[in-house]
């Protein structure tokens, strides 16, 4: 049976954390060795002091404090670090997220997925968020070609080394799938039970849409180009530099096919100058890209397991 770290990440839930506790200690009974990593993220309700006191009480609690709110992939980030299971588990801490769903989650998981998620089918959220979210998991699937239903959702079971390769910050919690899926790890999902708020109210609120198109356009360059941004930036350069060519050219067609001066056409062999220099740019940018990328390369982490293990 893997070793299991439960991440969860705490804003102002002070209410919920004590019936939470109760809950993932009942769930977590049957399994020998575990943890539970709360991560405060700047909570000023008391929430915090709740997760201390659990953690001075209890040997299989952990406490990650932030100085102030950093957001939910800050929180993620700093949990998966501190996490020593084989396998982590996430769910958020306003008691919506079931964990007696836990076990399903690691059922699943043994059948040779990396990860899986959940998929809040019969959601109790008011309307206002969950046609958005509909909107935002069609875009998502369709960009990134991960054909899951819910990438936002909480609850999720991890191996180690998938929270080992992914990197968290900005607003790409809600796109760990699609990250995981450009590294080639096995996904899937399975229907978990989605429970009513039952204290305080969401932390979330519709300027999220905006973020989140902002944070996939981010990771759709990353993805695509991160390995190759000269195909990007060297595409749009040539375009651009063909392109002022033709325009200066058309200019000296005028010129000498038909007599009309340059001083007719200074605003055209003006645009076509600029042109020319902006491919030029884009081109020489797409090269210090390029250099930028190799240093990266030799950086990162790459190799997922090794069978059997080199001994030295």
């Amino acid at each position: 049976m893997p070793t299991l770290s439960v991440v969860i990440p705490i804003f102002n839930e002070v209410e919920s954390i004590p019936e939470l506790f109760r809950e993932l200690q009942s769930v977590l009974e049957p399994y020998p060795d575990y943890e539970i990593v709360f991560v405060d993220d700047g909570s000023w309700d008391g929430s915090g002091d709740i997760c201390l006191e659990l953690a001075q009480q209890n040997s299989s609690v952990k406490l990650i404090q932030f100085y102030r709110n950093y957001g939910k992939a800050a929180a993620l980030s700093e949990g998966f670090k501190y996490a020593q299971g084989e396998v982590i588990i996430t769910l958020d801490a306003d008691l919506q997220d079931d964990p007696h769903e836990i076990p399903n989650l690691l059922a699943k998981l043994e059948e040779g997925f990396d990860l899986v998620s959940g998929w809040k089918k019969k959601r109790h959220d008011p309307i206002s968020k969950r046609w958005p979210s509909k909107l935002f998991n069609f875009v998502v699937r369709t960009m990134t070609g991960v054909h899951i239903h819910d990438f936002n959702c909480g609850l999720k079971a991890y191996r180690q080394s998938v929270v080992r390769s992914i990197e968290l910050y900005g607003g790409r919690h809600r796109y760990i799938p699609a990250l995981a899926g450009d590294k080639r790890f096995r996904i899937t999902e399975i229907v978990v039970n989605h429970r009513p708020r039952k204290y305080g109210h969401t932390k979330y609120g519709g300027s999220r849409l905006f973020h989140g198109f902002f944070d996939l356009l981010t990771i759709m360059f990353l993805n695509r180009y991160t390995q190759s941004p000269l195909h990007l930036f060297g595409l749009l350069g040539l375009f651009s530099f063909f392109l002022g060519v033709l325009v200066e050219g058309y200019v000296v067609v005028l010129k000498y096919a038909y007599g009309e001066p340059f001083q007719k056409h200074f605003a055209m062999l003006l645009f076509g100058a600029l042109v020319i220099i902006l491919g030029m740019w884009s081109f020489s940018l797409g090269l210090i890209a390029e250099m930028i990328a190799r240093i990266q390369q030799d950086q990162e982490r790459r190799v997922k397991r090794i069978i059997p293990e080199k001994v030295v």
